[in-house]
């Protein structure tokens, strides 16, 4: 009986995360980087790939194609580093025209970074995000989930 206690409380304590007293946190593996993602719908920019968007976080930059019309979504990450911290960066979005090189959208914001712990609160890694979605009429805004700029 009292073997079948102890298998219950070990197995019980394993399924939910716990550790065994004197060995830290049960940690996963999952990793994350620090970085600022903005998502978008590609037909709000045109056909297929009809535009270029342009995302900068701070010094850093990063541009893809505006994706097909029947794509549900896309995406960009402008990747930070991971010691970022807490802090606010500036934000600038940039959609270009494809076929003329005019500007379609221009937006800026300054994103407050928030800490995500992905494999738990006391596991690493630290990572510090902020997510947005590119509106084709009101340009960058907070990403569901996420704090007003």
């Amino acid at each position: 009986m009292r073997g079948r206690l102890l298998a219950v409380l070990f197995l019980t304590a394993a399924l939910s995360g716990c550790s065994l007293p004197g060995r830290g946190a049960a940690c996963t593996e999952m990793g994350m980087d620090s970085g600022v993602g903005v998502l978008w719908t590609p037909a709000d920019f045109g056909g297929a790939d009809a535009a270029v968007v342009r995302v900068c976080a701070g010094e850093r930059c990063a541009q893809r194609a505006s994706g097909g019309p029947d794509d549900p979504f896309a995406s960009l990450s402008v990747r930070l580093p991971d010691d970022v911290g807490d802090t606010t960066v500036p934000v600038r979005l940039t959609v270009t025209s494809a076929k003329d090189g005019r500007v379609v959208l221009s937006d800026r914001v300054s994103a407050r970074l928030t800490e995500q712990h992905p494999n738990g609160p006391s596991c690493p890694p630290t990572a510090w995000t902020a997510s947005y979605r590119a509106h084709p009429e009101r340009g960058l805004v907070p990403a569901a989930g996420t704090a007003p700029r």
